[in-house]
């Protein structure tokens, strides 16, 4: 199975958005039995040195492209066009994570949610946070066959505020290590 993964926040390391995501793609490539596309788009941010060393693994590939995530929000959050095969290929699975939701041609579509502070506590958030993640989360109702909960309160949360399917929500909590 091709399976793509957006990890284009690990260019924010030492987040919680960032540690989930990073420690969530060392588990997952281990199963060799799947091949991997990591998508990364940074205009100015770095692949962290974890990911770097999965190149050398037979069933990882790494897509960089220098497009800030301004630009992402605008084609895949707002127009909605540009699906992320253009990018990666042909895939059976693909996740998003936090920031933009691209559209595919085909394949089955999963992102994960970590919390939905931008509806629960919005005087708290920046402006446009609120609206990039209110635009994507749009999508993710629409379009995500499975989304990954990082918390059982972040899966009730998505049930009461978004009315989220239950049915579609997993939770996988973030581990910790050293």
């Amino acid at each position: 199975m091709r399976i793509a993964i957006d990890i284009s926040q690990l260019a924010y390391p030492n987040t919680g958005v960032a540690n989930y995501l990073e420690n969530l793609v060392n588990k997952l490539v281990a199963n060799e039995s799947h091949e991997f596309i990591l998508f990364f788009s940074s205009l100015r941010g770095k692949l962290p040195e974890s990911i770097k060393k999965l190149e050398n693994k037979k069933n990882v590939t790494t897509v960089l492209k220098k497009i800030p995530p301004s630009g992402l929000h605008l084609l895949w959050n707002v127009v909605h066009q540009v699906p992320i095969e253009f990018f990666v290929g042909d895939i059976d699975i693909f996740v998003s994570s936090d920031w933009t939701e691209a559209p595919v041609r085909k394949a089955i579509k999963a992102t994960i949610l970590y919390d939905l502070i931008v509806y629960k506590y919005p005087a708290e958030t920046h402006e446009k946070i609120i609206k990039v993640q209110k635009k994507k989360l749009a999508w993710v109702k629409k379009e995500c066959d499975l989304i990954f909960c990082i918390s059982e309160a972040t899966k009730n949360d998505a049930i009461k505020i978004l009315g989220f399917d239950q049915s579609k929500l997993k939770v996988i909590y973030p581990g910790i290590t050293i």
